[in-house]
This record gives structure tokens, sequence and C-alpha cells, in this order.
């Protein structure tokens, strides 16, 4: 809302400072610092009023050290991380802008999903909360939408580089060094020189017309993404600042993606497609990342509040449609290490339990308990010390996906 009423007093009143927010950076950097102050200071206010409303955490006794301990602590804190994006977003954002809106659409749409969940779990006593069919239900929705608008939007479109023959400068001193926008379902594929990929290439076996149908492949690879980055995230928060620590050092790593796909000079200098409006996400990507940091203030040991499923599918969500949007989900499974390692655990843990109670009667386990954070609790581990390494081991991963950007 403040970025068009100061377009209109610089436009018409040329306003000093009003130009200001024309830049994304400028408004970033103001929409990181409204998040993260609400989610410190209003934070705390709605924690205190989880607690009178005996929004509390129940705990299953499974055997880990310090578990009991954090029954009744206040759940569904992810309205905390919900509230602290959106309000932000609102204020310095383009709203009409085509990832603006389908990063809010999923912030709500998924931050609804959680919140039956958790309302469930607490207010309805079922700790199963919301069937697992009406969860993937939700993903799938979402997937659909997100896919479609990416696909058929007129506004999303790439640029490709010119081979530096093809470069040429306009009368007016424009050096045009991209091609003409258009709509694209290509992606990037890290550490490759040539790496660009078209999904579409996939259904060339059906002929001519096969690109009639890339929608089909393309929507379907978005709903399977949305979906296990969204889960891996839940598994993740088990305990205290893991999810919300590794998913701030995710967000802004696709911060800079956004920022610079965004960002023709960059693009150019990168050798890396150019994704016109792009741009503008860096502003929700600030807001986000200062709501997990406010978050993280009261979320880590011993934590004062747990984001509950409200706030990890969200998050899951947000991440996996921001890597989608910069053309970089194939980066997930390195700059989401900490989220896919926390997946397998679980899956190669279940999978291997039916096998060998299958062939021997009875069933046996490769850790001490799945997810991975919680093996490691069972080691003798404190939480805080898996924590801190889990943090490491992302920043690690958030680096070597940046150094992509170069290394081919």
């Amino acid at each position: 809302m403040l970025y068009y009423l100061f377009e209109y007093l610089d436009k018409h009143y040329d306003l000093a400072g009003a130009g200001l927010f024309q830049y994304i950076s400028f408004r970033s950097a103001l929409a990181f610092i409204i998040s993260l102050l609400f989610s410190m200071i209003y934070g705390k206010k709605i924690i205190n009023f989880l607690q009178l409303k005996q929004v509390g955490e129940s705990v299953r006794d499974l055997g880990l050290q310090g578990q009991v301990e954090k029954a009744g602590t206040p759940t569904m804190g992810g309205v905390i991380i919900i509230l602290a994006t959106l309000i932000p977003v609102f204020l310095f954002a383009q709203i009409d802008n085509v990832y603006i809106v389908l990063l809010v659409v999923t912030t709500l749409w998924m931050g609804i999903i959680g919140f039956l969940d958790d309302y469930i779990k607490i207010f309805k006593q079922d700790k199963a909360g919301l069937k697992g069919r009406f969860k993937i239900l939700g993903q799938i929705t979402l997937g659909i939408f997100v896919g479609s608008m990416l696909y058929f939007h007129p506004s999303v479109t790439m640029k490709e580089k010119l081979p530096v023959k093809y470069q040429y400068t306009t009368e007016q001193g424009v050096q045009v060094l991209f091609g003409d926008a258009k709509q694209s379902i290509k992606t990037t594929i890290p550490f490759v020189k040539d790496n660009q990929l078209d999904y579409a290439s996939a259904l060339a076996f059906l002929g001519n017309d096969y690109k009639k149908y890339a929608w089909l492949i393309f929507i379907a690879i978005v709903i399977f993404i949305i979906t296990a980055v969204s889960n891996g995230a839940n598994l993740t928060d088990g305990i205290d600042g893991l999810a919300a620590g590794s998913s701030a050092i995710i967000v802004a790593t696709l911060g800079i993606f956004a920022w610079v796909s965004g960002n023709i000079i960059f693009a150019n200098y990168l050798d890396v497609m150019y994704i016109p409006n792009s741009g503008e996400m860096t502003i929700f990507i600030a807001a986000f990342v200062g709501a997990l940091i406010g978050f993280l203030w009261y979320n880590t040991y011993p934590a004062q509040v747990f984001m509950g499923d409200t706030g990890s599918l969200t998050i899951g969500a947000v991440i996996a449609v921001l890597a989608i949007a910069v053309r970089k989900e194939l980066l997930i499974p390195i700059l989401a290490g900490v989220f896919l390692v926390e997946n397998l655990s679980v899956i190669l843990q279940v999978g291997f339990f039916k096998y060998t109670k299958r062939k021997s009667g009875e069933g046996r386990r490769i850790f001490k308990m799945a997810p991975l954070h919680h093996h490691y609790q069972k080691s003798g581990y404190h939480e805080s010390k898996i924590v801190t390494r889990f943090l490491i081991i992302g920043i690690m991963l958030a680096v070597l996906a940046i150094v992509t950007l170069k290394l081919r």
C-alpha cells in the first residue's frame, strides 16, 4: 500500500524521498526491520494470548531427555511468522505482482491447513490432527494453483541471454543483451555449463505437438516439490529452533537468487536467465527472514513457543514456491539438505522396519529413532548442540548452493 502511495506522491508532487520506494533494496530493508520488530515485540503478546487460551503442546512420551518439560508450551506460534511476514509485504510490496500474489496465497492457504491441524489436536483432543488425506489434498490444490499460474500467467516470463554476436546497442544507447521475454518452463541444472533444462522435453516422444501437453508434467512436478518440501519442514520441526533456523538460512539464500534473477545487470554478469518482475520477491523474502529470526528469539532452547503445523507446513510450501519461481528447484536437495535427510531418515526407517518384519517376522531399525534429530537425542546429544550443528551444515549447504551461480 505504501509503495503505491509514495509512487503517486513522487509522480505528481515530486516529494523528496518518495522515489526511494522504487528501489527494491530499500523496501526489502524496511520489510525486514518491520517484520523482525513485529515478531519480537508482538510475538510475546501472541505467546501470552496462547498461554491464556491454554493452547499448549501435548507431548507423547518417547523417552527423550527434556521432553516431558515441554508439555504445555504454547503452540500455533506459526501465526507469529505469518502475520510478521504479511504485514510488511502488504505495506511495501507491489501487491499486483504475480509472484507476490503466489507467495501470499501460499502463505495463507498452507497457514489455514496447518491451523486446522493444530486446532484439531489441541481443542478436539485428537493427537492425529487433520487427516493425512486432507493435508495432501490441500498441498495438491496449492500445487495445481501455483503450477497453473507459473505456466499460464502472461507475466511469468524469462529472457535468455543472446550470444555475443547477436547483442546490439539501440539508437538510444541501450545495450540489448537478452532476447525477448517469453513464457517458458525451463529451469536451471546446478553444476552444468549449459545449465538449462526444459521440462517439456520429457514429452518429446508424443510427437511434434508435445509442447501442448507440457503443462501436465510441469504441474505434476510443482505438486511433488510443494508436498515434499512442506512435509520435510514439518518433520524437521521436532526440537527447539531447528526448523526456524534452518528455514531462515534457506530463505535468505533464495533471496540472493531472486535478487540476481530479477536484476538484468547481475543476470548478465553471472550469465543466468533473467526473470522479469521476480526481483519483487526479495521484499517478501526479507519479511519472511525477519519473521523467522524474530520467532527464533522465542523458539530457541528452551522454547517459549512452538510453531506447530501452522508454521512448519507454511514454511515448507513457501520455500518450495520460491525455489520454483526463481527456477532453482533442482537445487532443493542441496539447499534444503537438512529437510531432505530428515525426510529420508523417516522413509528409510519405516521401509527397513516393514521389510525386515516381512522377511524375519521381527522389524528392525536403522536409527534409534526417526526423524534423524531424534536419533542424536537418543544417542545422548543435547538438543541445542544438535540444532547448532545442523545449522552449521545448513550454512555450508547454502554457500555451496550460491557457488553454483559460477561453478559450472
